[in-house]
């Protein structure tokens, strides 16, 4: 999720509960399953993002989008650090030979933190690369969509693009409100995307030999009074998991789209989720501070009467994650 500048009073609620929402048994009996959900960093991160874990040296990565900070937290030293500050990372991927591609609000870039980075594309055909979360497929490229938001009218159309590993851009798909998380299915034969002014989750068939993207369709629908869908990852056993802005919780649902279970979390604007650890076993959260988009809050948010974000998060997962593919992206 990405931007707008407004600070809620940060107000510790251990358990938050959701504007008079229930949560049925099934999902309390799943919500026990995890691990207690503890904080790793507490950077008050205006809008931690991105959060990506790199299972070769045990690393977590994540941002702060409008905060323009990236961090990263070693595991084996139980130790978290500022890698750069000053330039924005909205959403990033690892590349094979080392090195990020990294998607921002001025465009799509190959990146070094000890080296300038490199534009690949500000603009497509006409279209402007405003760009959000990103992901690499298994080929190489990399996926990432655009976002444009009016609270006061009809916004700019958004767009779902792919760099090929050529570093040439294209449009992949169109119809888009306001992109957001990506994540592949085990096999990777569909790609799952978040649109979060539709509050709908899309799948695609992928195609590996040439990268396009079919047969959209829905695959959920979140209800409005449980936050919008924000960041996504696909666990070991195929289901999918999506961090709900405004809804304090992440959920996971299985492959027809049911939800398995609700995990409720302490910040209201939880942005993105991640599995991690040398086992794959722990998720990792990231959150807000500054409330972003209230126009699309649920009826009777406060961000007042709530703690907002800005922690980045860790729990034990009763199931495994997979790893994430890497880019191999050159200009």
């Amino acid at each position: 999720m990405v931007f707008v500048h407004w600070r809620g009073l940060r107000i510790w609620h251990r358990f938050f509960v959701g504007f008079g929402m229930k949560t049925d048994l099934s999902q309390r009996k799943s919500t026990r399953a995890q691990g207690p959900i503890e904080v790793v960093a507490d950077y008050g991160d205006l809008c931690g993002e991105g959060p990506l874990w790199d299972d070769r040296k045990n690393i977590l990565y994540w941002t702060d989008i409008d905060g323009k900070k990236f961090y990263r937290y070693l595991w084996n030293e139980r130790r978290h650090e500022l890698v750069h500050d000053g330039f924005q990372v909205n959403g990033s991927t690892m590349q094979e030979n080392g090195g990020f591609v990294v998607t921002n609000s001025s465009g799509i870039w190959l990146w070094d933190p000890q080296k300038p980075p490199t534009l690949l594309a500000s603009e497509v055909d006409g279209k402007d690369c405003l760009m959000n979360d990103c992901i690499a497929d298994p080929e190489g490229r990399v996926y990432s969509g655009s976002y444009h938001y009016n609270p006061d009218g009809v916004a700019a159309p958004s767009y779902l693009f792919r760099i090929d590993k050529d570093g040439s851009v294209h449009v992949a798909d169109e119809g888009i409100q306001f992109s957001n998380g990506l994540a592949f299915s085990i096999d990777c034969s569909t790609l799952y995307f978040s649109d979060t002014v539709a509050h709908c989750i899309y799948s695609y068939r992928w195609h590996r030999e040439t990268g396009k993207l079919t047969d959209r369709r829905v695959f959920v629908r979140v209800p409005r009074e449980e936050g919008f869908p924000d960041g996504l990852t696909v666990d070991a056993e195929g289901f999918l998991w999506c961090a709900q802005w405004f809804g304090a919780r992440i959920t996971r649902y299985d492959p027809d789209g049911k939800v398995e279970r609700v995990v409720r979390l302490p910040a209201a604007q939880t942005s993105s989720l991640t599995f991690g650890g040398p086992d794959l076993d722990t998720i990792f959260v990231t959150s807000a501070s500054l409330s972003n988009m209230l126009k699309e809050a649920p009826p009777g948010y406060d961000p007042n009467k709530v703690f907002v974000g800005g922690r980045l998060y860790q729990m034990r997962s009763d199931v495994q994650g997979k790893k994430e593919h890497r880019s191999r992206i050159k200009k």
